[in-house]
């Protein structure tokens, strides 16, 4: 396989992650990088169905790990795992931990152990980055007819805690996103480099 990476930004609604995904691979570019960008939901059939099904509390949380499971299958094997192998730098803005920490915070019903057992298809980041908000301060960067089902202040301190413990036990990076943009992405920035010089990659200046 040529070489390649596969980075996800993940967080809570309102933490950045769209944006921060966006700035990261534009910085990558300009350091002769092959950057291919990516979200979840993903653009295929289930995932257009999710973005529907988010805006439905009627929807069971059970039926939304299923969708993302099965969206997050397809989204990896049509479409990181092959631009990977084509030597793209793969930036996915959310992957796993999203359904980690939204589905298990929905339902005592639903497990962390079961959401992951979901996912065991799925391809495995090379490095998550977790960007860390406060619900209040996320909430009041979105605009209030896009909100899905679960963004209320109270689902989304649990939904932060599970990210936060995962972040722990599974040792990922965690960037606080209340700082301003330009100082949010720099330590994003940091992290991405030594991460890709650890891996061998050639970085310009």
């Amino acid at each position: 396989m040529p070489h390649s990476i596969f980075i996800v930004l993940d967080g809570i609604d309102g933490s950045g992650t769209s944006t921060h995904s966006n700035l990261l691979a534009g910085f990558l570019s300009t350091k002769g990088l092959k950057i291919y960008l990516t979200q979840e939901p993903s653009n295929s059939d289930i995932g257009k169905l999710l973005r529907v099904y988010l805006k439905n509390d009627k929807i069971p949380a059970s039926t939304d790990a299923l969708l993302f499971a099965a969206d997050r299958v397809l989204h990896f094997e049509n479409e990181i795992k092959k631009k990977m192998e084509e030597g793209y730098i793969v930036i996915s803005d959310r992957y796993i931990e999203s359904s980690i920490a939204y589905q298990s915070s929905q339902t005592e019903e639903i497990t962390i152990e079961w959401v992951k057992n979901l996912n065991i298809f799925a391809g495995k980041p090379n490095l998550t980055i977790i960007l860390d908000i406060d619900p209040k301060l996320s909430l009041s960067r979105k605009h209030h007819k896009a909100l899905d089902k679960f963004e209320d202040t109270s689902m989304l301190d649990k939904v932060r805690q599970v990210y936060l413990t995962r972040a722990k036990k599974e040792e990922y990076d965690v960037v606080n996103t209340d700082d301003i943009i330009e100082i949010v992405q720099a330590k994003i920035q940091e992290i991405v480099l030594e991460k890709l010089k650890e891996m061998g990659f050639q970085i310009k200046n």
